[in-house]
């Protein structure tokens, strides 16, 4: 076995991460080549030189995925916990606070004065509750699927509780205001917010990879390092000119990486088409993430943890965290951080965005927020897979003989798939 030649992965972000690991745990050698300077992929998190930690984007750990509880060392994370809940910020300006809305739905929803939805309305989130917790993820993934705002008005909600609760929390998640999105995949992650927490790190999402990173032999992972394509058999060609050979190799890439590296092999243009046929759909959401700090230690979110949601349809300002409340470590002593999510395509310049984000922010939380130091800004053109009706859970992850595709592209959105098709492509290599 010692002289077995390293699975080559492409890719350290999470999928690549676990594929290694799992591989690494059955005594393969491994070798992780990644293009960017530091292990992680789209879950990255920023020290400024104020001490301030910037995730590259709103991102939370849903602590019941199964595949995360299967990998992570949760103590060794320091995991902090969001309440479960959210302020909602209503069209008309006003505020309503739902605590537990997933996990006590008839507690949160007080039964005839809530503005979000009327009594049925709240009695059908119970029996969605309840219908979630008889299946296993898995079930719940592999249910014919329409289209989630359909699935929601089938269900019967009114358009109140749809417009005010499920477009702005739901579409927060998927990035989706029309929740276009699979109700394969609504029903999955409704059952991961009502059996478990979102959380964070104590330092930031980067320490997810980096748990999964430090597991593997110093020398297994090579950053700044881009593959330029693939070669003959189970080779890669860096573009160093360096070619790299391995018993295997894993795309453990974004969709478009790995239709680009397939398409290449040979310069035929079939191959394209091929490749297209392999990977599956390669369209993404984009999102974009401007941090501010305020003046002061006074937290706009009042130390809640809790989400702030704007139900406003034309709003900016989709929805804001205050990490800091949730984890210290995330500002300096004596400073608050806001992080605000804009979800979409729009034809704004960085400055005019965040001026605008400002007005929408003085609007909520008092005309303090127009003196919010602008930190920085993150504009994430893939920062998650479409995923429509009719798309399969799961793409072949096997492409041919010694090639293989891992990653939430493979799949579903989320970092359970992330990680799951990781670890079953580790599997398939082990077996063979």
């Amino acid at each position: 076995m010692s002289s077995l030649k390293p699975t080559i992965i492409i890719g350290a972000g999470m999928a690549g991460l676990a594929c290694a690991t799992w591989l690494h745990r059955a005594g393969r050698p491994v070798r992780l080549l990644e293009a960017a300077d530091a292990v992680g992929g789209r879950v990255r998190t920023d020290l400024t030189p104020e001490g301030f930690r910037l995730d590259r984007g709103f991102q939370v750990l849903l602590t019941n995925y199964p595949e995360a509880r299967r990998i992570f060392d949760y103590r060794a994370l320091n995991l902090k916990a969001f309440r479960s809940g959210a302020v909602i910020r209503l069209a008309d300006g006003r505020e309503t606070t739902l605590q537990n809305p997933l996990q006590r739905p008839l507690a949160a929803f007080s039964a005839l004065t809530s503005p979000i939805g009327d009594l049925s309305d709240k009695l059908r989130i119970l029996s969605l509750v309840r219908h979630v917790l008889k299946h296993k993820p898995e079930e719940l993934l592999a249910r014919p699927a329409t289209a989630t705002l359909t699935f929601l008005r089938r269900y019967g909600w009114s358009e109140r509780m749809i417009d005010t609760f499920f477009k702005p929390f739901f579409g927060g998640v998927f990035l989706d205001r029309e929740l276009t999105t699979a109700s394969n995949f609504f029903e999955f992650v409704f059952q991961q917010f009502v059996t478990g927490e979102a959380a964070v790190p104590a330092l930031g999402m980067q320490q997810l990879p980096e748990q999964l990173a430090a597991r593997l032999p110093s020398g297994a992972v090579r950053l700044n390092t881009s593959v330029a394509g693939l070669v003959d058999g189970t080779q890669v060609r860096l573009t160093s000119g360096e070619v790299l050979e391995g018993s295997a190799i894993v795309l453990a890439t974004d969709g478009l990486t790995a239709l680009r590296l397939l398409a290449g092999r040979s310069g035929n243009p079939n191959d394209a088409v091929a490749a297209h046929a392999l990977i599956g759909p390669t369209a993404a959401r984009l999102t974009t993430c401007t941090y501010f700090a305020t003046e002061g230690g006074h937290s706009p979110g009042r130390n809640d943890k809790l989400l702030r949601l704007n139900a406003g349809p034309n709003a900016l300002a989709h929805n804001v965290s205050f990490p800091a409340d949730v984890s210290g470590a995330y500002a300096p002593a004596g400073r608050a951080l806001v992080s605000v999510s804009t979800h979409g395509e729009r034809s704004l310049g960085e400055e005019e965005l965040t001026a605008r984000l400002r007005e929408e922010l003085a609007a909520w939380f008092g005309p303090a927020a127009r003196r919010w130091e602008h930190l920085r800004s993150y504009r994430i053109a893939a920062a998650l897979p479409v995923y429509l009706p009719g798309q399969p859970a799961r793409q072949p992850l096997k492409l041919s003989e010694g090639l293989y595709h891992c990653g939430d592209w493979a799949a579903y959105p989320s970092l359970n798939a992330a990680l799951a098709t990781g670890r079953e492509v580790a599997e398939m290599i082990v077996e063979k």
